[in-house]
């Protein structure tokens, strides 16, 4: 990488990268000249790889007025009023600096009179994250922080860990914001702060619309990042009062503007940036198309291209609150991890393909706790076998076990985890001691927001077949059907037709690089195979979808006379998935000749194991000793003997459909 600072000149002119080599920079502003020079402070920061810019005067009036009514729009649409606790995502870039120029304003002017503190702008943090990939990051990321905290924001740095090492060029950019998004989480959930705002904008819809295109995305796809979504933690946070794994709002409250918006407004709030020349490589995808688009001359072209992916976000809403809908009406889910899903209120046949594909795919991600997209064949296989009334048949898909409900003559159907597919999901010990946590006062502040943001959306979402354009659409024929509806130019449409095939024609599809990336994925999936041992008193969040727990209790041990109580001996136990032999111990034990707690137990477990789809059951966490021999089966009540206790809470880390999501 090449280190230095750069001269950021006037207008569309090249920016000179002050080192031994030189970086060709072009910065795409609007045709007014935006700055006249901004000099780098090079005798302070000789090894930065980043280009460190100046504000200066503008030399053109800014309308304010009109960035700060935007945002403030945007926010209100996200439910959010000033009193709220709020966290930024800040790399120091014209976006994420502008981002803090519009919140600060926010915040101060609002109706709420928000104060200082000690210097600070209070309930509102910014948050760079270190990354540690280069050298100079760390010094970087300390001078980013000193600029935020001058604006009265307080600023926390959060240092990136990568314990399996440097990610792959290949995966970087995916890996560091992946790794990004999760120090973020971090530090929100230790502040308990529930509110994160990012600085996506609205050429970021435009390059990620034409990137998914040449992946042959669908509609659904085509309608880019959220407006606003909830973020989960990958480590369980528990939300003790509501017993589920606390989240996180995420907003994007500048889709509204463009990149030449941002600049305007750090100009106008005189405050500094920095450009990363690693953003200019055009070995990666995104920067690639976005030189593509800067490089175009045409006026018209952003305002049409957003215009399609307005009508896909529209598209999107209108499918989103379909798919609601059909769960709250259709979908059961048990306390022993499966959903059963009621095909006669379903009426398959008669919803839409990419309606029933959204509903499905958002069934079986929350059973499997998978949240990768369900597409391609599977997404057909799937669509074929819930239209196939009754159901007489199974079918194991995206890490789900689908089958008809015993008694129902096919007309329900349990989805169940299925435990012989690689589950993606990873099983931690934590320190939660469940009940002082419900003693704890929580708040209930985010599902208010939440709870505001969806009466908003819900308003705004179009309700009606008609109102929506790209519901049959494929993937090849939505710039068609644009074209057709006058959405875009037969100039923009070639563009836009250019700009696809010329990074389908890049992208690689060899058999041998798809073996790789999958066999890399594969060394971080947990199977049900692998061996998790429990110590008493812990807790261990199971495959992200049981919490549980066992301890020692003073109830009289059936085998305290000899000394050979098998509970009373483990030091730990192992936990696994229920497996065929475990319901035979336990027919086992119901015969028993010796009426003791074993036999008991195990009578009242089959009684409720029967009740249970066997495809179900599988799915269920027991405990074992060393020696293998089943010593309970806690989501059932199985206990081997009474001086154990042992329980398992239906507790998955991602909810039925996701979250709130908004396409605003």
């Amino acid at each position: 990488m090449a280190r230095g600072l750069a001269l950021c000149s006037n207008g569309r002119k090249s920016s000179t990268l002050l080192s031994n080599s030189i970086l060709r920079v072009s910065f795409s502003f609007s045709p007014k000249t935006l700055f006249t020079s901004s000099y780098p402070h090079q005798s302070r920061h000789p090894k930065f790889s980043r280009l460190f810019c100046n504000h200066t005067c503008v030399p053109e009036t800014v309308d304010e007025t009109k960035y700060k009514e935007v945002f403030n729009k945007r926010m209100a649409m996200a439910g959010l009023k000033p009193h709220h606790r709020i966290a930024l995502g800040v790399s120091g870039g014209p976006d994420s600096m502008a981002l803090c120029v519009l919140t600060a304003k926010w915040k101060t002017e609002g109706l709420s009179c928000v104060n200082k503190t000690d210097g600070f702008i209070d309930g509102l943090v910014a948050i760079v994250v270190d990354h540690g990939l280069r050298q100079e990051s760390k010094d970087e990321a300390e001078l980013v922080c000193s600029r935020v905290s001058q604006m009265g924001i307080r600023c926390e740095i959060a240092s990136c860990d990568w314990v399996d090492g440097r990610p792959k060029l290949g995966h970087l950019q995916e890996a560091a914001r992946e790794m990004r998004y999760q120090m973020i989480s971090n530090v929100c959930f230790r502040h308990q702060i529930e509110v994160l705002l990012i600085a996506h904008h609205a050429d970021d819809q435009a390059e990620l619309f034409i990137l998914r295109l040449s992946r042959s995305s669908g509609v659904l796809g085509l309608a880019g990042t959220a407006f606003a979504s909830e973020i989960f933690s990958r480590n369980l946070q528990l939300d003790a009062k509501h017993m589920k794994n606390k989240s996180i709002l995420l907003v994007r409250p500048l889709l509204d503007l463009w990149k030449e918006d941002m600049y305007k407004i750090c100009q106008w709030g005189r405050q500094d940036w920095v450009e990363d020349p690693t953003n200019r490589s055009q070995l990666f995808v995104r920067n690639r198309i976005r030189t593509s688009i800067g490089n175009l001359q045409s006026g018209n072209f952003k305002s049409e291209l957003q215009a399609v992916i307005s009508e896909c976000r529209r598209t999107r809403s209108f499918v989103d609150k379909v798919c609601t809908d059909l769960i709250s009406q259709t979908v059961t889910v048990t306390d022993k991890g499966y959903a059963i899903l009621d095909l006669e209120r379903l009426n398959p046949t008669e919803v839409k393909d990419i309606c029933l594909s959204k509903y499905l795919a958002a069934v079986l991600q929350f059973i499997s706790q998978r949240q990768r997209p369900i597409r391609g064949n599977t997404s057909k296989l799937l669509l074929n076998y819930i239209r196939a009334i009754p159901c007489r048949t199974s079918l194991t898909a995206a890490g789900c076990y689908l089958s008809s409900a015993p008694g129902s003559k096919g007309t329900k159907i349990i989805v169940s985890c299925s435990v012989d597919c690689p589950l993606p999901s990873k099983t931690e010990l934590v320190n939660i001691c469940v009940n002082e946590a419900q003693k704890k006062p929580t708040s209930d502040e985010l599902s208010k927001i939440i709870s505001d943001a969806t009466s908003i959306s819900d308003q705004a979402a179009p309700s009606k077949l008609f109102q929506v354009q790209f519901l049959d659409v494929a993937s090849e024929s939505v710039l068609s059907k644009a074209r057709e509806l006058n959405l875009l130019s037969e100039s923009t449409y070639t563009t836009i037709g250019l700009l696809q095939r010329n990074e389908t024609n890049r992208f690689i599809t060899k058999t041998e690089d798809k073996s790789v990336e999958e066999s890399e994925h594969g060394t971080n999936i947990p199977s049900s195979s692998d061996k998790v041992h429990l110590w008493p008193g812990q807790n261990l969040y199971f495959m992200t979808r049981f919490l549980i727990r066992w301890n020692l209790s003073d109830d009289q041990c059936d085998e305290a006379g000899c000394g050979n109580c098998p509970v009373r001996t483990a030091t730990s136990m192992e936990v696994r998935h229920m497996v065929e032999s475990d319901w035979l111990y336990l027919a086992e034990l119901s015969k028993c000749s010796n009426s003791n707690h074993s036999m008991s137990s195990s009578q009242k477990a089959l009684r409720s194991l029967k009740l249970i789809p066997a495809a179900a059951r599988k799915s269920l966490p027991v405990l074992i000793n060393h020696c293998g021999l089943l010593l309970s089966v806690p989501a059932i009540g199985f206990n081997y003997c009474p001086c154990l206790e042992a329980s398992a809470v239906f507790l998955p880390g991602v909810p039925l459909g996701g979250g709130h999501s908004s396409f605003l």
